[in-house]
């Protein structure tokens, strides 16, 4: 199991299958809310604190999964604080509010677009993989558009090279900064017709060149 801590509030985990061979639980089991699963996520927890100084005591959490075809598992655990149960325990509050949603990614898909709340939202994102050379985006990508419609930006891929070996790494990270939102070029269309082009072309490597320090 490894932890990173990608902000004070949000910390992303990867378990491989061996790491839940002695448990006796595959990814189905965790996503279901059961005894065990949620005694996992305790033990994630404070393993968590122990390592990156990531404590959950009154605040309310959101944990997203995503699964790569090698079995591996990425979970991201997002805490937002709830002054009004501030004496309120980690295991009460996961077990009350604990929210999980899957993530669903068509590799095969033509073009992928995703949301991003803000433009400081693409600019993290950028920073991020700037920040992690070891996620090399060449030859990954072969075309990225940044659109700006409705107060939020979107950034359209297409050309992925589905064998690349950091494709799993590239779109568990994305997940965490912006929210797939449809893998139909007729979305493109609709951005290109009542949106803005931001950037036309090599929107990741410009952002990476130009914004990622914001």
């Amino acid at each position: 199991m490894k932890i990173e801590k990608l902000t004070e509030n949000k910390i992303r985990i990867i378990l491989k299958q061996e790491d839940l061979k002695d448990k006796e639980m595959d990814l189905h089991t965790i996503m279901t809310k059961t005894a065990e699963s949620q005694g996992l996520f305790l033990e994630i927890l404070k393993q968590a604190q122990k390592e990156v100084g990531f404590t959950t005591d009154g605040c309310r959490l959101l944990i997203e999964a995503y699964s790569s075809p090698d079995d591996i598992f990425v979970f991201t655990i997002t805490k937002f604080s709830d002054r009004s149960n501030d004496d309120v325990s980690s295991n009460h509050l996961l077990s009350k509010k604990l929210k999980v949603k899957r993530k669903h990614v068509d590799i095969n898909a033509p073009v992928s677009i995703y949301r991003f709340e803000d433009f400081e939202a693409f600019c993290g994102f950028c920073h991020f993989l700037k920040a992690n050379p070891h996620i090399s985006l060449r030859g990954l990508i072969g075309c990225s558009r940044l659109y700006h419609y409705q107060e939020a930006y979107y950034l359209a891929l297409s050309e992925i090279k589905v064998e690349h070996r950091c494709l799993d790494q590239f779109y568990t990270s994305l997940s965490e900064f912006g929210k797939l939102v449809s893998n139909s070029g007729n979305f493109e269309c609709k951005l290109i017709e009542h949106g803005k082009i931001v950037i036309k072309k090599n929107a990741l490597s410009t952002g990476i060149r130009y914004f990622s320090n914001f």
